[in-house]
């Protein structure tokens, strides 16, 4: 069995256990790995520019906002402005600053008929830290040492 093979059954198995709508659930450690290794998978990422901004960028990754900021207002336009931005027959990771818009995004694009789609868990700057309440000290994709930069 191959790497892809073992990352994709991974990300199923926990989808099926958490009951996701879409294909399955992959950590930032996978999802980044799942980038390396299976040519035309991307990442989505569906934080609002201005969180972009603020927060850092994923190097190649797709950006399609989900909510606009301010007013955290839907964008009608999501499922057109994927469709544009990727290939359907690619594999799409969704990522946003702690894995929630995403699972809601990738639950949209998987109702509209895409396959392949992934969300991955903790996010940009994954959960809140209940003590200090701030993010990037529990988990995430900047806490893991995963490639990004600031826009």
């Amino acid at each position: 069995m191959g790497r892809i093979t073992e990352l994709l059954d991974a990300a199923h198995s926990r989808g099926q256990a958490l009951r996701l709508p879409y294909a399955g659930a992959l950590n930032p450690l996978e999802a980044h790995e799942l980038l390396q290794v299976a040519p035309g998978t991307r990442l989505v990422d569906v934080r609002s520019r201005a969180e972009l901004e603020l927060t850092g960028v994923i190097p190649g990754a797709v950006h399609v906002e989900w909510q606009s900021w301010p007013g955290w207002v839907a964008n009608p336009h999501f499922l057109v402005q994927l469709a544009q931005a990727t290939d359907p027959e690619s594999l799409l990771l969704f990522i946003c600053r702690s894995g929630h818009r995403s699972h809601f995004a990738a639950s949209a694009s998987a109702a509209a008929g895409r396959g392949g789609c992934y969300n991955v868990l903790e996010g940009f700057e994954g959960d809140l830290d209940k003590t200090s309440g701030h993010r990037n000290s529990v988990n995430g994709w900047k806490l893991r040492g995963l490639p990004w930069q600031q826009a």
